[in-house]
């Protein structure tokens, strides 16, 4: 586990402290590299820091949390109060903080990837090389899903009135 120190504060090409922005900048960044803005739902985060030539990563929250994943048979994930990681287009790598329960054990995530071209699953990886594959709308904010939907439903009005045009023509 990398330890954040002002030298590496320093090198931030982006840093953040105060829950509202760096809640606001976790969401950005996932989906800046095509992940889905809830994959890190962490509460009360103090400070946010991405550089961007190596791609490292670094969120700390006042407490570690456990959360409840309702789309997937309500799985839980725990979030230290230390989240780190290297992330690049649709993955991050070398994750550290998270771990995933299974059964009655905790087993640390240290991959997520989604697949290319997506195919709309999200690949969870152990240490040990162990993984599992969820669905990637499990982790979608619903503010995301309302936009999203909004949208379609926007496209299609547009794209009905458009075959009316062409046919009254």
């Amino acid at each position: 586990m990398v330890q954040i120190t002002q030298e590496l504060r320093a090198k931030a090409d982006q840093y953040y402290t105060g829950d509202e922005i760096c809640q606001e900048k976790s969401k950005f960044l996932l989906s800046e590299v095509g992940l889905p803005t809830g994959l890190l739902p962490l509460h009360d985060i103090e400070e946010v820091g991405y550089i961007e030539a190596t791609g490292f990563v670094w969120l700390k929250q006042k407490k570690a949390i456990v959360h409840k994943f309702e789309k997937i048979n309500n799985k839980q994930v725990s979030y230290s109060t230390e989240v780190t990681a290297y992330v690049e287009k649709n993955k991050i790598k070398k994750l550290t903080g998270v771990k995933a329960k299974e059964l009655l054990v905790w087993i640390t995530i240290s991959d997520i990837t989604m697949d290319d071209p997506p195919t709309g699953k999200l690949t969870f990886k152990t240490p040990a090389g162990l993984f599992k594959t969820f669905p990637t709308s499990a982790f979608e904010l619903e503010d995301e899903i309302k936009k999203v939907n909004e949208k379609k439903e926007i496209k299609e009005e547009v794209t009905k009135e458009l075959i009316s045009d062409v046919i009254k023509a």
